[in-house]
């Protein structure tokens, strides 16, 4: 049945009518794959010298378990974040004679073999030969080894527990980040020593082979935790009974005054509010909003005058980027009925664009007070909020006419790649790379002044011709119409 499941699989990812259009993605995530192998491998192999020359007094194998608790905290994050629960389209499966527990095992197996569960082995391996080449004893070696790959499943199947859980709540990626920065605080404050514990666990471990039963006994109970999860969750009818809430309606009325977009603008913010996914671009507007931050206190960032401009880009611009990048795939679940409706697909376009140029003007006004760090950085900020209206709104609806992935609005909103391809990817060179390179270039030939004059210029030739450029944005759209209408039926 395991060999079915796998042919399945594989005659899906080839048949899939994205397949040739993710081909490129997926060409370049190989890469990066692949130089994270290396520098994993790199870390492996100069770790036990590094370790012996910084700690030449203590055991470079006791001072890595050391630093193990905050390998397990980061490793959790990074998985919350990009590792997703490797589901097949079990459905179909649900009407056949097949076995749930045979899907569910099928389905947690494969999560075992995914690319993070085998990346720490690069660095383990070889740190772990390092070890036995410098006399250390084999066998133990071997067993502290296989505990460190235990604890890679470990955490591989706690992250997809605290994922479900998460998934209900409207923050989804706020109980990883309490728990995490909770465990994190406790021991820095010296409250609860993570380290300490840690540390010695994988010393007795190391000196008590034995020991080893208690991580395999963490590990099954977690993958029985798991398998109960999803099992109960593995019906025909699962997802459809869902929770009654009372919608906190509201009429909009300030949008009227926007005249013919303001029924797509409704639409917009509606859809915008009441969705998982859409939710967290608002969200997102406070990090943005903060993000300065994390640089401006710091005397190191205060003579980068040319690091000013990509902040005020990503300051006023979160709300244009996270939004505007997956136009028009935020619709893609009623798309066909939208572009079968008598509607001015210019009126539909310009809603979006008036969105985002209002999210940049909030943002600069809110962002003033970053005038007490210097009055460059909010002349920076005004350059990049400028530039954003005129420039970068329009780039971005004009990468959007490239999308071709659906979106599911359902889905957990916290750093959901659905919908991502290779548009998302190019459209950052325009939107971040460009201006930071011309304001780099003026700021360093001629002046801090001058390269900010430019963005400007930049941005109100574009809010200028702003008609004609959505004019040709929109005849894109036209002409792509039935390409985004047939892609968006794909479920792949």
């Amino acid at each position: 049945m395991i060999k079915r499941f796998l042919s399945l699989e594989w005659k899906s990812f080839f048949r899939s009518a994205s397949f040739g259009k993710s081909l490129g993605i997926k060409i370049f995530m190989g890469f990066m794959a692949l130089y994270f192998l290396i520098i994993f491998l790199v870390l492996g192999v100069v770790l036990y010298p590094a370790l012996n020359k910084l700690y030449p007094e203590q055991d470079p194998l006791i001072v890595l378990n050391g630093f193990l608790f905050y390998w397990i905290l980061g490793d959790l994050i990074f998985r919350f974040f990009f590792q997703k629960l490797p589901v097949m389209s079990v459905k179909p499966l649900l009407t056949l004679p097949i076995k749930r527990s045979t899907v569910v095992n099928y389905v947690l197996g494969k999560s075992a073999l995914s690319f993070f569960n085998f990346l720490p082995l690069f660095a383990i391996i070889p740190f772990g030969i390092t070890l036995i080449v410098n006399d250390y004893p084999a066998g133990m070696v071997l067993v502290w080894m296989l505990a460190l790959l235990i604890t890679t499943l470990i955490i591989n199947f706690l992250n997809f527990i605290i994922e479900s859980f998460s998934a209900e709540t409207e923050l989804s990626f706020l109980p990883i980040i309490l728990l995490t920065g909770g465990l994190f605080a406790l021991n820095y404050f010296n409250i609860i020593s993570f380290t300490d514990i840690v540390g010695s666990s994988f010393n007795g471990i190391y000196n008590s082979p034995v020991l080893i039963i208690i991580p395999v006994l963490i590990l099954i109970g977690l993958y029985l935790f798991n398998f109960k999860l999803l099992r109960k969750k593995l019906f025909l009818d699962s997802g459809l009974k869902e929770k009654v809430k009372e919608v906190n309606a509201s009429n909009l009325e300030w949008t009227k005054s926007f005249g013919d977009i303001a029924p797509f603008m409704q639409l917009d913010l509606k859809l915008i509010w009441r969705n998982k996914r859409t939710k967290s671009s608002v969200w997102m507007l406070a990090i943005g909003l903060l993000y300065g931050l994390f640089f401006y206190p710091q005397p190191l960032y205060q003579d980068k005058t040319f690091f000013f401009i990509f902040i005020g880009i990503f300051s006023t611009g979160i709300f244009l980027i996270n939004f505007g990048q997956f136009v028009p795939a935020w619709d893609s679940g009623y798309y066909k009925l939208l572009m079968s409706q008598n509607i001015k697909y210019e009126q539909y376009l310009k809603s979006k664009f008036t969105l985002m140029a209002l999210s940049v003007v909030i943002l600069f006004v809110l962002g003033v007070p970053y005038v007490y760090f210097g009055w460059k950085i909010l002349f920076a900020h005004f350059a990049a909020a400028i530039y954003n209206i005129g420039i970068n709104t329009h780039v971005i609806l004009w990468g959007g006419s490239f999308n071709r992935k659906k979106i599911d609005l359902s889905q957990k909103a916290a750093f959901n790649y659905q919908g991502t391809g290779a548009v998302q990817w190019l459209i950052g060179i325009p939107l971040l790379l460009l201006p930071m390179i011309i304001f780099a270039l003026l700021n360093w030939l001629l002046s801090f002044e001058i390269a900010c004059i430019t963005l400007i210029v930049m941005g109100v030739f574009g809010i200028v011709f702003h008609q004609k450029l959505m004019k040709s944005i929109t005849a894109k759209y036209l002409e792509s119409k039935y390409k985004m209408i047939d892609a968006f039926e794909q479920n792949n």
